[in-house]
């Protein structure tokens, strides 16, 4: 029976839970080819979860298939053993230049091939950030100036993916292009609102719907920067990507609403009721917390309920940063905005962490928090309203002994919050 003892456990239970179901073990056999391919193979790949599924693929690939090969990339940390496919690792959510010699290497992975042979492009969330190949005309700074823009400026991922994808030699079709004539499959573990095959990783396998008109509206929709190199090169009429690409398809094998399924089914079998809020919550994240404390507080104020409650959501929230920028990600922000709108609120239980246990570019997966928060705040001697003007609120769930870390989780389907209400 669930109680006040024990309902941070069942949130940190239902969180491994999660994991579990996002992960690439046992969710690939699918999309084996059904006959022996009658030339290589290759598989590459890109992504936080890049490594689980180059593995899991290697793990199930019939012995008397052709053999595999191919290269992987990765974020720092995020490996796992392979046998045949290499596994390098970049930066995230900053590019580095390990991010664009691996880029170049998928290239050359899928360069020179014929009709008859096979490329398996294995991608999940954090591949545009690992995959920097800036196009020639364009360096590796220009582009690590636009993405912390974008980063610090709020932008959706969508919007971000957009720009990413047209200034790249991998992103937006490109990737499919250069394999060509072969055939390239994507499969992917989606990590954005709607499931977009073309956004998930900025699409480098698939065409790409979004134009340079759109870039026009996001810039000046976000107020982003552009370098002169970059204002040029978006000029000249290349610098749109590839709308028809016949040698490719793609596949979406793991999303967060099949996760968030399996997840509501866990809790009502452990005798909680569910409100599923879905996988689509977007917004600035202390905003999101003012509607979810409105919410819980509505039910927390109902009539006798015969079980505790569950508020379950996933998505992915922004953070748009002040000139006061301190230690925090999107998860931990929308927590503390939660703590002060509930304000000490008795029987509401939260936590909220990123599924690939890295919430922002900190060590940690999240926080929690618990009635007596803000308590816990003010005997450190911290006012949790400054520590959220100044985005800190990785240094207030660490003074208040709540912060949720975890090691990599190798998968990423994104945000996960979940209100407890006894």
């Amino acid at each position: 029976m669930l109680s006040h003892d024990n309902a941070i456990s069942f949130l940190q239970q239902l969180f491994r839970y999660t994991i579990e179901e996002a992960s690439p073990v046992n969710k690939m056999s699918n999309w084996l080819p059904q006959t022996n391919p009658c030339g290589r193979v290759i598989v590459v790949g890109a992504g936080k979860a890049a490594a689980a599924m180059a593995a899991e693929w290697e793990r199930i690939w019939p012995q008397d298939y052709p053999p595999l090969s191919g290269v992987v990339v990765t974020r720092y940390g995020h490996t796992t053993p392979t046998k045949h496919i290499k596994v390098l690792e970049a930066s995230h959510p900053l590019p580095d230049t390990a991010g664009q010699a691996a880029a170049q290497a998928l290239l050359n992975a899928v360069s020179g091939l014929n009709p008859h042979d096979q490329v398996y492009y294995l991608v999940s969330g954090g591949a545009s950030a690992l995959t920097t190949l800036p196009v020639s005309s364009i360096t590796l700074a220009d582009k690590q100036y636009i993405n912390r823009q974008l980063l610090s400026n709020g932008v959706p991922i969508d919007a971000m993916n957009t720009l990413r994808k047209h200034l790249s030699r991998i992103k937006g079709g490109r990737l499919a292009a250069a394999a060509a004539p072969a055939h390239i499959t994507t499969l992917a573990i989606s990590d954005v609102v709607g499931d977009d095959i073309s956004t998930i990783g900025s699409g480098a396998g698939v065409p790409d719907p979004t134009t340079l008109a759109d870039i026009k509206h996001i810039v000046n929709q976000y107020q982003i920067d552009l370098p002169a190199s970059v204002i040029t090169y978006l000029n000249k009429a290349d610098a749109e990507t590839p709308k028809n690409l016949p040698n490719s398809s793609a596949h979406i094998i793991i999303n967060p609403d099949q996760v968030f399924t399996a997840v509501q089914n866990w809790a009502i079998n452990q005798e909680v009721e569910v409100l599923y809020l879905g996988d689509r919550i977007g917004g600035e994240a202390r905003e999101v917390a003012q509607v979810m404390a409105g919410i819980a507080l509505f039910q927390q104020n109902r009539h006798q309920r015969s079980k505790p409650l569950l508020i379950l959501s996933g998505g992915e929230t922004t953070v748009t940063l002040n000139r006061q920028q301190g230690r925090g990600g999107r998860n931990t922000e929308f927590l503390l905005a939660l703590a002060i709108a509930l304000n000490g609120a008795n029987n509401i239980y939260a936590l909220a962490a990123d599924t690939d246990g890295i919430d922002g570019s900190e060590d940690n997966a999240g926080a929690w928090l618990t009635p007596d928060t803000l308590l816990r705040a003010e005997q450190a001697g911290i006012s949790a309203q400054d520590m959220l003007n100044n985005h800190n609120a990785y240094d207030f769930f660490s003074t208040t002994g709540q912060l949720l870390v975890t090691t990599p989780t190798l998968t990423n389907i994104n945000d996960f919050r979940a209100i407890l209400v006894l």
